[in-house]
Formats: C-alpha cells, structure tokens, sequence
C-alpha cells in the first residue's frame, strides 16, 4: 500500500467527481512590508552574513561679519550593522509504486510533493521574516530595537476591544499613528507607501462591520464608509498616502500581554527631489542610497531542487534556499499596534 495514497472501494454504479477539495492555508500578506513586496534574491548561497553599510553626517557652519582663523568643518563617519543568513531545506522522498498509487486519487504525487515542500519554506521565510529565529539578535520586524510601541487603550465610551470600538475613532487612531509614522521619518506632507498588516480580525472590524456613525465622520460617505475606508481616502487626500492593508493570522496573540499584533510600517524613505541648491537635506542624495525600512534576502527567488535516485527506484528531492530574516532598516518608519479583541 502506498504511503500516500491508500487503497479505497466504492460502491458501483456510483460517480467519483474528478475535483478534489484540497486544504487550504492562509496566503500570507506580510511579505508587502517588503520592496517590491518578497524578498530580494542578491545574496550567495554559501554567504554567511550580511552586512548594511552606513554613514551618518555631522557639521558645524560659522557665521561672522569676517572669516575667522579657524573655521568649523563637517565629518562624515561610516559604519555597518549586520545579520546572518540561514540555511532552509526540506525534503520529499516517494518509492517507485507511490506515483501510480496516487493516480489512481487524481493527483500528481511528484507536483503534490513539490507544493507541499514549497508551502512549508514559504511559512518559514513569513515566521523568519516577521519573528526571526533568534530575536536577541533582533531578527524579525517584530523585534525591532527602538521601534514605536503603543496599545489600544479605550475610546470615549469605555471600550477595550478593537471590535466594540467606535469606528470613528478607530479611523482617526489610525491616522493618527501613520502622521506620527510619518513624522518621525521626517515625510510628512510627501506621498507615502505605508502597509498596515494585522489578523484577518482585525481587518475586518475596520472594513466589514466598522461603519462610521454620521456623527462622527462627516465627509463623503458618512453612514456608509468603515473605519478602513476613511483611513485609505484621508491618508490619500492628506498627502497623496497609498494605504495597503494586509493579514497574516500568526499575529494573533503576538501583543503586549497576548492581544493582537497590528504592524504599522512605511515600505520606502522618500527622498525629495530639489532642484534648489538651498536644501536642508541634501546630504540623503548621495548615491548609493538604501530607502527599505524592512528588507529581508535569499539566495534564490525559488527553492533550488536536487533530486536524487534511491534503490527502490524512487526519487528523494531537497528544496533548499539561503535567507536573511526580517531586517528593520529603519526603527523610526516601524509602529508596533498591540490591540485586545476581547
């Protein structure tokens, strides 16, 4: 008997549908905290570390009706931080009989096999990219050493919850938050890309059953607009804000004393253009400039696999990748939302 495909019986004349109801897992949205929203495949596959060069600009400018004998100058001063990069690899192995077994089910075993191993590395890079697997070496956005840490608290009537909050008030929470973002990452009044990722909880209290009363919103759509709708229509009326919302569920219970994780996070620091020799931010269009807040590395956009012949005429296959965990470029563009849902 195969281990994969068992034998069955069936009543005859009976009728087999040819679909299969297949398991179904969440597709993951946390992975838009990212450039380009995955990983970036830059790294060799037997490179060992990572590192993130730097350089930061001090200066001392003199004014005097004459030029003094000794004039301040400015100092530029390199440095690097760094994060090492992991090994990921799984394995398939089937005998020679196990493919014809599961023909008989209706299904590939070899693509079945390939899926499975290719669903499995993906889970690890979200868990790598989100928690690391060392956080004391701050890998994970989640560990993110002096990001932005606040709490849901309550709102004007006395409610804790994230559901049982007033829509109203949770929208402008939330801008709130993202001006503070913004702010800090010294962007206010420039588009911006900010992803807000959270459970599926979450996002659906802000934009299934979170309707703004009239009495608190009266701006086009009053009524009828949730919470998540005015968050997305005043971010991109304020400054021209694209405002993505994404869920993975896994931040369930990741919160300060088991609530709910929201991550708050810019994608890119904007640098803005001028055309005016008189900028007080020059210095940040000096090229080569890294603007991720998060990034995250692999070696391969996809698993390499080798495949190997065993005696009973099988094939066992390693899918095997290098990555990076979750690495937060930028603790000034990262808001760590924990919220109670109940």
């Amino acid at each position: 008997m195969s281990n994969f495909a068992p034998a069955f019986k069936i009543l005859n004349p009976s009728m087999m549908l040819p679909e299969i109801a297949m398991q179904y897992s969440m597709a993951t949205g946390a992975f838009d905290l990212l450039p380009g929203g995955k990983p970036e495949a830059k790294i060799g596959s037997n490179d060992l570390l990572v590192y993130q060069k730097t350089l930061r600009m001090t200066n001392q400018v003199q004014a005097s009706q004459s030029l003094p004998n000794q004039v301040a100058s400015s100092s530029v001063v390199p440095g690097y931080t760094q994060m090492q990069t992991y090994r990921i690899a799984t394995r398939s192995q089937y005998g020679l009989f196990d493919d014809e077994a599961a023909s008989n089910w209706g299904y590939s075993l070899v693509n079945a096999l390939q899926l499975s191993a290719r669903q499995g590395i993906a889970q690890l890079l979200r868990t790598m990219l989100l928690y690391g697997l060392k956080p004391s070496n701050g890998e994970g956005i989640t560990n993110t050493a002096g990001a932005t840490t606040v709490s849901l608290a309550a709102d004007s009537g006395g409610q804790t919850t994230y559901p049982a909050w007033d829509s109203g008030e949770l929208a402008r929470f939330l801008l709130g938050h993202i001006a503070d973002l913004k702010t800090r990452m010294l962007m206010l009044g420039q588009p911006a890309l900010i992803t807000i990722t959270a459970p599926q909880r979450f996002n659906s209290a802000i934009s299934y059953t979170g309707i703004v009363e009239l009495t608190s919103y009266q701006r086009p759509g009053a009524g009828t607009d949730t919470a998540g709708n005015i968050v997305d229509k005043v971010a991109k009326d304020a400054a021209g804000d694209e405002i993505i919302f994404t869920m993975d569920d896994t931040l369930i219970g990741k919160g300060a004393g088991g609530t709910d994780l929201i991550i708050i996070s810019a994608v890119v620091l904007n640098v803005p253009a001028s055309d005016s020799s008189i900028n007080t931010n020059i210095f940040a269009s000096l090229t080569p400039n890294q603007r991720a807040v998060n990034q995250m590395f692999c070696d391969v956009a996809a698993p390499t696999e080798v495949s190997t012949p065993i005696p009973d005429g099988g094939l066992t296959t390693l899918y095997t990748m290098r990555a990076t965990p979750g690495w937060n470029l930028r603790a000034e563009g990262v808001t760590l939302l924990s919220a109670a849902y109940s």
